[in-house]
C-alpha cells in the first residue's frame, strides 16, 4: 500500500476523535490490568525468591519438612555423607511480638558452620567484628538483627486493635512471645548480609528459648566438588524420613508461585475479558465507520483501489488503535503496579505475598506480549468490518440508505451459530484441567459470550414486538427505528453484553461464595469463645499447663483444642494441613459426604480422618478410602470417614482426633482453644479473667461473631480487585454505547433535519436518541443477564472447583442485579444523548441540504 493511501486511512481515525479515543482507551485498560497483575505477582515472587536465596547463601540443596520442623538427628546423617562438603542446620521461628500485629522472623543457626554455607547470616557485633562475635552470640537470649528489622522495630507500631504502641526495640532489648509468656532478647549486633525483618540467634539458644529442643526447620547443604545437585538428590533422598524433601533453594519461590497461580490466572482472565470487551468496541466503531464511508470507498474503488488494498487499509486503522492503546496500556500497567507497591506492597489481595515489599522493574518480554495483545485486539475487532467493506460492490455502496445497513449483522444463521457456541460451551465444561488450570472452563466462558452476542438479533425480534404499544411519538419512532434495523442493537450491544455478562457472573459467583463462607463460618464456629496464642507457625502456643488454667477459669464448662500443622506429602506438592482436634466437640465440621462416626467396616482398625474437598479431589478420596500421612517420622494410615467443606486451605486438609495425633507424635502443643461456657456466664467476664491470667498481649480472644466479621472483611478485601475489573468492563461497555450512537447520529443528520421541519425540537430529538440508547442497552442487558447467569454457573461449578476445589451454594443477589440493570440502562440513555448532541446542533435547513 502506498504512503498516501496509508495516510488516507489513518487520517480517518483523527476525524473520529471520540470513537478512536474511546477504542484505544478500552484496549489500554484491558492491557493495563493484565500487565499490572503480571508485574505485581512477578516482582513479589522475585523479591521473595531473592530473600530465600540470600538466606540460603551458597547452599546447593535444602532439606525441608513440616513447617513445625523435624528431628535434628537427620543432620548428623547427612553431614557425614561424602556428597556433602558442608551442612548448616537452621531453626526458623516466626516470633510473635506480644500485643502487636507484626512478627520477627528468627533464624537459629550454628555459628561455627554458618560461614561455610550462609555467610550472609554471619552476625556482626556492635562496634566491630571478629571471631569473638560467635562466642558472644552463644549467650542465651542474644539476637542479631538485620538492618530492615532494626529500622522496623525501632519505629512505633500498632496493636492488633489498631492502637499506637511504642517501638518494639528499646535500649537493645526486644520482647518476643514463647508459649503464653514474654521472652526478652538482647539485640547484640547486626546481620548486614540479611534482608527483611530478620533476626539471627545461636541455634541452641533458639531451641531453648522457644521450646524446640531437638528440632530443625531445614538443613542447608553445600555439595562436594564435582557432585551435581541431581546426583546428590538421587543419593540422599533415600535417607530422608517420610515428609522430608530435598530440593533447590529457589524451589520455595516456585511453591509459593503455585499457591498463588490459580488466583493470579483468574485475575488475568478478568483482564482478558476486559480486553475482549475493548475488541468489541473496536468492532462496533469500525463497523459504523465503514458504513459512513461507503461513498469514499466506492470512489477509491472506482479509481483503481483493489479489494485487498482496501482491507489492508482498514486493518491498518485497527492496528494503529491497538498499537496506541497497547502502548498506553503498558505505561498505565506499570503505573498501576507502582501504585499497588506503594499502597499494599506485593500482595495481590489474597494474602500470598503479605509483607513482601518488591521494587518495580520493567519487564520487556511481558510488556511486548501485552502490547501485541492490544494490537491483536485492534486488528481482530476490525477484521469483520474490513472484510464486509471489501466485499461490497462500488455501485451498491452508493445506494441511498445502504450506509445505515451495511455490515450490520442479521439473519437466522447467526442464531444457529449461537446455538453451536452453546454446544461448544457444554463440551468445553467436560475438559479436565490442564496443569491445574481450568482451560475448558475459560473456553466455555468465551463460547457463552459469543452465543449471547450472536443471539441478540433473535432476542430483538422477540422482544421488540412486545414493546410496540407505547403512545409517545418519541417511543414509537425509537421502537420503529430499532425494529427496522436490529443489527444496530448488535453493534451497540456487543460491548454491553460482554461487560454485563462479566459483571453479573462475578456478582453471582462472589455473592454465592460470600454467603457460603458466612454459612461455613457459622458451622465451624459453634463455641461461645475462642482463644489463640498465635497463628500455626508462630512462637505462641498453649501448653497443657495453659489449657488447665483455661479450664479452671470460672464460667468455662468445656475446652476443646485444635493443633494445626503443615506437612509435606511429596516433593512436588504444596504443604498439606492437618488439624488435630476432637471430632465430637465445640468445633463444627461442615460435612458434604460421610459421617462423623468412623467407618464401621474398618477391619484394619485404622484411626479415622476427615478430609477436605480439596484433599478428596487431589488424592481421589471418598468415605472408606485409605489415606496416609507422614506423622512422627513415619507414614501413618487413616481411614477416611467423611469429606468436609474448607474455604481456609486451598491445597487440602485432613482432620484427625487429638488423641491419635498426640499418640503418634508426642506433640501436645495447641494453637486454638474453643470454650463452651456455663449457663449464666458471660463471654466478656470470662475473656477478662483470661486476659488477667495470661496478659492481654499474649493471647487473642474473640467471639464467633467477631471472627466472622473479620473473615468477611478479609473476603471483601480479597475481591476488591475483582470489583475494580468489573467496573472497568462496564465502563468499556458504556463506551460502546457512546461511540455507536455518536456514529449513528452523524449518519442520521438528514433524518433529524426532517424531524425538525415536522416540528420536533432539539430536546425531543435528544430524548429520541436517549430512548434508542435505553432500548439498545436494555436488549444488551437482557442478553448479558442470561449470559452472565450461564457464566456464573461455569465459574462456580467448573473454574472455581478445578482451581480451588471449593464447592458453594448458588445465591443470586436479585436486588443488586435489578438495580445494576436499571442503572446501566439509564446510564446508556444518558451517554447516547450526550454522544448525539453534535448531530443536533446543525440547523434544520443545512441538515437536509444534501437531499435537495
Amino acid at each position: 500500500m502506498s504512503v498516501p493511501l496509508r495516510r488516507l486511512f489513518l487520517a480517518s481515525l483523527l476525524r473520529r476523535r471520540l470513537a478512536s479515543a474511546l477504542s484505544l482507551l478500552a484496549i489500554a485498560l484491558g492491557v493495563a490490568l493484565g500487565l499490572a497483575v503480571h508485574l505485581i505477582h512477578g516482582a513479589a515472587l522475585d523479591e521473595f525468591g531473592r530473600g530465600m536465596r540470600a538466606v540460603a547463601g551458597e547452599a546447593d540443596l535444602q532439606v525441608v519438612g513440616p513447617r513445625d520442623g523435624f528431628d535434628e538427628g537427620l543432620f548428623v546423617t547427612l553431614a557425614r555423607r561424602p556428597e556433602v562438603a558442608a551442612a548448616s542446620p537452621v531453626l526458623e521461628i516466626e516470633a510473635r511480638l506480644p500485643g502487636r500485629e507484626e512478627s520477627l522472623r528468627i533464624l537459629g543457626v550454628d555459628l561455627f558452620r554458618v560461614l561455610r554455607v550462609q555467610p550472609g547470616l554471619m552476625p556482626l557485633a556492635d562496634g566491630g567484628g571478629g571471631d569473638d562475635v560467635r562466642f558472644a552470640a552463644l549467650r542465651p537470649g542474644v539476637v542479631f538483627l538485620s538492618d530492615d528489622a532494626h529500622q522496623r522495630l525501632s519505629t512505633p507500631g500498632r496493636s492488633a486493635e489498631g492502637e499506637a504502641l511504642p517501638p518494639a526495640l528499646t535500649d537493645t532489648r526486644i520482647a518476643v512471645q514463647s508459649g503464653v509468656r514474654s521472652l526478652v532478647l538482647e539485640a547484640g549486633g547486626r546481620v548486614p548480609g540479611a534482608s527483611g525483618v530478620l533476626g539471627v540467634m545461636d541455634i541452641g539458644a533458639a531451641q531453648l528459648a522457644f521450646g524446640r529442643i531437638g528440632v530443625l526447620s531445614r538443613i542447608d547443604l553445600r555439595l562436594a566438588e564435582g557432585v551435581s545437585p541431581s546426583a546428590a538428590q538421587a543419593a540422599l533422598s533415600a535417607l530422608l524420613p517420610p515428609g522430608i524433601a530435598l530440593r533447590a533453594p529457589e524451589a520455595a519461590a516456585g511453591e509459593l508461585g503455585s499457591l498463588s497461580r490459580a488466583y493470579r490466572v483468574n485475575l488475568t482472565m478478568l483482564a482478558a475479558i476486559a480486553l475482549l470487551t475493548g475488541g468489541f468496541l473496536v468492532f462496533s466503531t469500525q463497523l459504523l465507520s465503514v458504513a459512513r464511508r461507503r461513498r469514499e470507498f466506492a470512489l477509491l474503488r472506482a479509481l483503481g483501489l483493489v479489494r485487498a488494498e482496501l482491507m489492508r487499509g482498514l486493518l491498518a486503522e485497527g492496528a494503529a488503535v491497538g498499537v496506541v492503546g497497547g502502548l498506553l496500556g503498558v505505561a498505565l500497567g506499570h503505573a498501576l503496579a507502582a501504585g499497588a507497591f506503594r499502597l499494599v506492597g506485593g500482595d495481590l489481595g489474597a494474602g500470598f505475598f503479605r509483607g513482601v515489599a518488591p521494587q518495580l522493574a520493567f519487564d520487556p518480554a511481558a510488556s511486548l506480549a501485552y502490547l501485541l495483545l492490544g494490537v491483536f485486539a485492534g486488528i481482530a475487532g476490525t477484521w469483520l468490518p474490513a472484510r464486509a467493506a471489501a466485499a461490497v460492490a462500488p455501485a451498491r455502496a452508493l445506494r441511498a440508505g445502504e450506509g445505515e445497513r451495511a455490515g450490520l449483522p442479521r439473519g437466522d444463521g447467526r442464531g444457529r451459530l449461537g446455538a453451536a457456541m452453546l454446544v461448544f460451551a457444554v463440551l468445553a465444561c467436560l475438559v479436565p484441567p490442564l496443569g491445574g488450570i481450568p482451560v475448558g472452563g475459560y473456553a466455555a466462558v468465551v463460547f457463552v459470550l459469543a452465543a449471547a452476542i450472536l443471539a441478540l438479533p433473535v432476542l430483538a425480534r422477540f422482544v421488540l414486538p412486545l414493546l410496540a404499544h407505547g403512545r409517545s411519538v418519541t417511543w414509537r419512532l425509537a421502537h420503529a427505528r430499532l425494529a427496522a434495523a436490529p443489527g444496530q442493537a448488535v453493534v451497540a450491544g456487543a460491548g454491553v453484553i460482554a461487560s454485563v455478562a462479566l459483571a453479573v457472573s462475578m456478582a453471582i459467583m462472589v455473592n454465592s461464595f460470600r454467603v457460603s463462607v458466612d454459612e461455613w463460618l457459622a458451622q465451624v464456629l459453634p463455641a461461645d469463645l475462642y482463644v489463640r496464642a498465635s497463628v500455626a507457625s508462630g512462637s505462641g502456643y498453649l501448653d497443657p499447663q495453659a489449657l488447665a488454667a483455661i479450664a479452671a477459669t470460672p464460667g468455662v464448662a468445656r475446652v476443646d483444642t485444635t493443633r494445626l500443622i503443615n506437612l509435606r506429602l511429596s516433593d512436588a506438592e504444596p504443604l498439606f494441613s492437618v488439624l488435630a482436634r476432637p471430632a465430637q466437640g465445640n468445633w463444627g465440621l461442615p460435612l458434604v459426604s460421610g459421617a462423623m462416626e468412623p467407618v464401621a467396616s474398618d477391619a484394619e482398625g485404622l484411626p479415622p480422618a476427615w478430609v477436605s474437598e480439596a484433599a478428596a479431589d487431589r488424592h481421589d478420596l471418598a468415605r472408606g478410602s485409605r489415606f496416609e500421612l507422614p506423622l512422627g517420622g513415619r507414614m501413618q494410615a487413616f481411614r477416611v470417614a467423611g469429606v468436609w467443606r474448607d474455604y481456609a486451605r486451598q491445597h487440602g486438609a485432613a482432620l484427625i482426633e487429638s488423641r491419635d495425633y498426640v499418640a503418634l507424635t508426642g506433640d501436645d502443643r495447641v494453637n486454638d482453644a474453643a470454650l463452651l461456657l456455663e449457663p449464666g456466664a458471660t463471654p466478656a467476664a470470662v475473656a477478662q479473667a483470661l486476659r488477667e491470667r495470661f496478659g492481654a498481649e499474649h493471647i487473642t480472644i474473640a467471639l464467633p461473631g467477631e471472627i466472622r466479621a473479620i473473615s468477611l472483611e478479609i473476603f471483601d478485601r480479597t475481591f476488591l480487585i475483582t470489583y475494580l475489573m468489573e467496573a472497568v468492563a462496564v465502563v468499556i461497555g458504556l463506551f460502546g454505547i457512546a461511540t455507536t450512537f455518536a456514529a449513528l447520529a452523524a449518519t442520521r443528520q438528514g433524518e433529524f433535519g426532517m424531524l425538525r421541519h415536522l416540528g420536533f425540537t432539539r430536546a425531543e430529538i435528544g430524548r429520541l436518541i436517549a430512548t434508542e440508547g435505553a432500548l439498545t442497552a436494555g436488549l444488551g442487558v437482557i442478553a448479558g443477564l442470561a449470559g452472565g447467569a450461564a457464566i456464573a454457573w461455569v465459574l462456580i461449578e467448573i473454574i472455581n472447583r478445578q482451581s480451588f476445589h471449593w464447592s458453594m451454594e448458588l445465591a443470586v443477589p436479585w436486588g443488586g442485579l435489578a438495580i445494576f440493570a436499571l442503572s446501566l440502562v439509564l446510564l446508556a440513555a444518558l451517554v447516547a444523548r450526550l454522544a448525539g448532541r453534535h448531530a443536533m446542533r446543525q440547523s434544520a435547513v443545512l441538515a437536509v441540504k444534501a437531499d435537495w
